[in-house]
């Protein structure tokens, strides 16, 4: 384990690369301009490099460099695509690569896990890692009683990883901020590290699994892998494998696409109703269609707790945004400390700021696509706007951070599939309350 130090320290410095690279090719943009070149198109052609090497970099590394890259990649759909089109094809390979661990590292992490026995455990087992994620990698096996199973294995030094990583990004996040606009840097990568203890101790994300697996077991839609054996830094769940969501956003006829994007919104707001967590990591290399037609999901290290499901108050938010009643949605705003203090908001101003969580509520079919996602992320992200101004005096309480990225990424995916969705329908079967008549000082305070 001695060589991690030295790792972490080359890891840091190819991060610490990035706003040097940055800088540097702005001052040339800059001198060109002086010698009569185009502004626009050199401007473009900087961020173009930029954003190429933000995500080539991070695509080299593991923990939080990888798990912010993931995380950026759910909000693809909302670059311009004069920016996106250039780093799209790496924004892909961040969900579901990454350079594997030396096989020795693999064995001393297994022995440690499960003994120095741990090979008895299983009939076969495939050295070459199967998949690779933020902090760890996958090896497929037969286990000993004859099931195929998948072992993810932590990488050794993960913790530290995490951490360097996610203070260095922290640093640059006002440097990386115009590659990905429309998108709060700083909060995401604050929101990262609240979340990073959870998924380094695998014992939760099993706990986790099993939940997950057993309220949807032998359901139609849905379909989660049951947990073998668990450890600190090891897990052994079943073996299922399938389409990969990234293929069916890339080359997946219209067809499968609006299954998938059916399939995953089912799961979005299904899930704390049925299981009372909330999968809180979907980015499309969580999720896989099988050839039965569910919709495979993995990856539960990072979830929210919600027993009594969806908070009440966002539902009845929706609601009142529906039904145009803007005083009562400002009040309730105010009530559940979404308004800053000392706000001149407008009751008007926070029902077309919300467009994007009710627009598609109004119909039986919405299109998500990345043309709709973009002119979201134009509306409230240009200063000219007065969205921007609506959007400066609203606060995100802490209770409500991760639920509110989660849904945002989920809306991400599904406008990266470019799908037809019948969404009203799934949001009522889950949340009937905010169609259907009811007590509203009940609905208001529940």
């Amino acid at each position: 384990m001695t060589d991690i130090p030295r790792r972490t320290a080359a890891r840091t410095a190819k991060l610490a690369s990035l706003p040097l690279g940055v800088a540097g090719r702005a001052a040339a943009g800059w001198g060109r301009r002086l010698v009569g070149g185009d502004g626009e198109e050199i401007s473009a052609q900087l961020m173009a490099k930029s954003a190429e090497q933000l995500f080539a970099v991070l695509g080299e590394l593991k923990g939080g460099a990888m798990k912010f890259g993931q995380a950026l990649s759910v909000f693809e759909a909302a670059v311009p695509d004069e920016f996106a089109a250039p780093f799209r094809e790496s924004l892909v390979k961040l969900q579901s690569a990454a350079p594997p661990m030396p096989t020795r590292d693999v064995h001393r992490m297994l022995a440690e896990q499960f003994g120095r026995g741990w090979r008895e455990r299983f009939r076969e087992f495939d050295e070459t890692p199967a998949a690779a994620a933020s902090i760890g990698q996958v090896h497929r096996a037969v286990w000993r009683d004859g099931r195929d199973v998948a072992v993810k294995v932590q990488y050794p030094g993960a913790e530290e990883a995490l951490r360097s990583d996610l203070r260095q990004l922290s640093r640059m996040s006002r440097i990386m901020q115009p590659l990905v606009p429309g998108l709060e840097i700083k909060p995401l990568i604050a929101e990262l590290r609240e979340r990073m203890e959870e998924e380094l101790d695998y014992r939760d994300e099993a706990e986790h699994q099993r939940a997950f697996a057993a309220a949807y077991d032998g359901d139609d839609k849905i379909r989660v892998p049951k947990v073998v054996a668990s450890a600190p830094r090891a897990m052994v769940t079943e073996w299922v494998t399938g389409r990969k969501l990234s293929d069916v956003i890339h080359s997946g006829v219209q067809a499968d696409r609006n299954r998938a994007a059916a399939l995953l919104a089912e799961f979005h707001y299904s899930a704390p109703a049925r299981v009372g967590l909330l999968h809180s990591d979907p980015h499309p290399g969580n999720f896989q269609v099988l050839d039965d037609g569910r919709l495979m999901v993995l990856d539960y290290g990072a979830v929210a707790r919600l027993p009594e499901g969806l908070p009440r108050p966002l539902s009845v938010m929706v609601r009142l945004a529906l039904e145009n009643r803007p005083a009562d949605l400002l009040a309730l705003l105010h009530d559940e400390g979404f308004v800053r203090p000392g706000s001149r908001l407008r009751a008007d101003e926070v029902v077309d700021y919300l467009a994007p969580f009710t627009e598609p509520l109004r119909t039986d079919w919405f299109r998500f696509n990345r043309r709709w996602l973009q002119s979201q992320a134009e509306r409230v992200g240009d200063l000219r706007r007065p969205e921007f101004n609506t959007g400066r005096e609203l606060n995100l309480p802490p209770q409500y951070l991760l639920v509110h990225r989660v849904t945002m990424g989920t809306l991400g995916v599904l406008c990266q599939l470019d799908a037809d969705v019948p969404l009203r329908g799934i949001v009522r079967r889950w949340q009937p309350w905010i169609f259907d008549a009811e007590d509203e000082s009940a609905g208001r305070h529940a």
